[in-house]
């Protein structure tokens, strides 16, 4: 009896250590929001609107190149924002109309009231981009998460999207032998999850994007700089959280069938998060679609290797741009 005694005891201290240690990492880590004038000023550009699409949802927007250009629109991958095009963008505004944003929660718009943050929600906010700027005839083109909204977005409105890029997209239901990534499993541990939401290390930033790409002189001071003081926007953090908290897997390979538009398909054999062998899934499931698989180059091909990452972009830029 006076063993089993000692167990409430022994629970009582491990608890008060785990809050010591919490709180410890809360002192230590801590980093700040920074205010969004501040962001603003820097990240934004003289293309920079900030639009509102809906009460409380104010979606920061580039739109850029010729307005009688030919439309197309680019949408950022998972934490990113729309500065990942940027290489894209110079190349094509000569020529093209290019308009980009931040999904909400992401680069310079913030977290949003309804704290939907899904797929669904996204394919949403580029409805009413879409809308407000009244194209009627585009390109589509998505990196990782954002591939995931462009073809559903394209599902959806097969008459307004004339071609579909795919650049190392979400998609494939269980790509390889790949798990949800730990910051989808974290989101799941109330403590936890909120003790992320207030803690960002720098050199966490440094080595997430070191992982994710295979060139590696991308990944510059500056750039690392981007990623962590954009993500201290504030409320994108929680929000992020909120996000991976309701990640959740879904097989919509039927719906690919009726992407008949001409696709692009390009990846990064180099990328680590989602695998090549993906490409070659798309491309069996989508009725029209051509496969680009670019040497040495990871997950963020725009940024990577932009040259040879737009050269097949521009041969399906010419067959869908109407004729005048």
């Amino acid at each position: 009896m006076a063993t089993k005694s000692r167990w409430p005891r022994r629970i009582a201290i491990g608890a008060g250590a785990l809050v010591l240690l919490i709180a410890g990492l809360f002192v230590a880590f801590h980093v700040p929001d920074i205010p969004v004038e501040d962001l603003r000023a820097k990240y934004g550009s003289p293309a920079s609107r900030y639009v509102e699409i809906a009460p409380g949802t104010v979606i920061h927007l580039r739109d850029e190149g010729p307005r009688d250009g030919f439309p197309i629109v680019l949408l950022h991958g998972s934490n990113a924002s729309l500065h990942t095009w940027e290489p894209w963008v110079a190349r094509l505004t000569p020529k093209y109309r290019v308009i980009s944003f931040d999904f909400p929660a992401h680069g310079l718009s913030g977290p949003v009231p309804s704290r939907d943050y899904s797929q669904a929600s996204y394919v949403a906010v580029t409805e009413k981009i879409v809308d407000r700027l009244g194209l009627t005839r585009f390109a589509l083109a998505g990196n990782s998460m954002g591939g995931g909204v462009a073809w559903h977005y394209a599902a959806a409105h097969p008459d307004k999207v004339a071609g579909l890029v795919l650049v190392d997209s979400v998609g494939e239901p269980e790509p390889g032998e790949s798990t949800p990534p730990i910051g989808f499993r974290i989101a799941g541990m109330p403590v936890i999850r909120d003790l992320l939401a207030s803690v960002l290390p720098r050199s966490m930033i440094d080595q997430s994007l070191h992982q994710s790409v295979s060139v590696q002189s991308i990944v510059t001071p500056a750039a690392v700089d981007r990623y962590w003081e954009l993500l201290r926007y504030p409320g994108n953090r929680s929000a992020t959280m909120d996000r991976f908290a309701g990640y959740k897997r879904q097989d919509d390979t039927a719906l690919l069938k009726s992407v008949t538009m001409p696709t692009q398909i390009i990846w990064g054999r180099e990328d680590k998060l989602i695998p090549v062998s993906s490409a070659d899934w798309f491309s069996k499931h989508l009725p029209n679609a051509r496969v680009t698989i670019l040497d040495q180059v990871g997950h963020i091909p725009m940024e990577e290797a932009p040259d040879r990452s737009l050269a097949p972009v521009l041969g399906l830029l010419e067959q869908v741009t109407p004729a005048r």
